[in-house]
């Protein structure tokens, strides 16, 4: 479906972002990794994509420098081609009350979680806007529709993310581009199994309990999304099905926000 395509997922080194990045290149799309990490494990990721026949490139561009966002999107350009899909994915989390926010971890916070999205997607609208198509995805949160306690910069910056996507998609409505935002509930990446293992340690119960204690506490189904469920939606946006699908966001958080 979206073979001859190039992407671009920022935050794919892990995670969710790696669940999309796969989906799409299973799908036939040229992807370009983004993201920090172990660089040994990011070359076994790159590795195992090309083992599997799927075109990919890894750039290390740190999200919150607009000049590296820049020279991310040239070089997929130059080695690539157009940008046809782009997915913001790139985030970090920090948890305090306001008035104990420090002013380093909220300023990071909105520019890797919402402020590199404006970048990428402002190198590469004009492209799109030429080829009279494009797909252009952020990744928010149920963060993003409502609040938790303690994650002042998160939640402002998912919510940009959902407002920044509404606004690309009545500009962009008649120019073959669509830009809706994805708000997954908990989802099982490896941050997450951290956090439960955490919490399983700190309550003395075993993993299992930990998971349900952490589910219940926000989702009536108590099951986890998985990063691979994600990429799944992400390909069904890109798909011509969903060409009239636009400034919409999707809860994907076991009703979460249906409460």
């Amino acid at each position: 479906m979206l073979k001859g395509k190039v992407a671009i997922v920022t935050g794919s080194t892990s995670g969710i972002g790696l669940g999309i990045a796969t989906a799409l290149a299973t799908h036939g799309a040229d992807v370009t990794l983004n993201g920090f990490g172990d660089r040994a494990a990011i070359d076994r990721i790159a590795k195992d994509l090309r083992e599997r026949h799927f075109r990919s490139g890894y750039s290390p561009a740190d999200m919150s420098r607009p000049d590296e966002i820049r020279q991310l999107i040239a070089d997929a350009q130059r080695l690539r081609g157009p940008v046809d899909v782009l997915v913001n994915n790139a985030g970090i989390q920090h948890v305090a009350p306001v008035e104990q926010f420090a002013e380093e971890r909220w300023n990071a916070i909105l520019a890797i979680n919402l402020s590199a999205a404006f970048h990428t997607t402002r190198a590469v609208l004009l492209d799109m806007k030429q080829r009279h198509w494009g797909r252009i995805i952020n990744i928010a949160s149920t963060h993003g529709l409502v609040a938790s306690a303690g994650k002042a910069a998160y939640v402002a910056a998912k919510h940009g993310l959902i407002g920044l996507a509404k606004v690309i998609a009545i500009e962009t409505a008649n120019d073959g581009i669509t830009c809706n935002a994805i708000c997954p509930g908990w989802v099982l990446t490896p941050l997450v199994q951290q956090q439960i293992a955490d919490r399983a340690k700190h309550a003395g119960v075993s993993i299992e309990a930990a998971q349900q204690d952490l589910l219940r506490e926000k989702q009536p189904m108590l099951q986890f999304t998985t990063p691979e469920q994600i990429g799944a939606l992400a390909v069904m946006l890109c798909d011509d099905a969903a060409a009239t699908v636009t400034g919409a966001a999707w809860p994907v958080d076991g009703g979460w926000t249906a409460q």
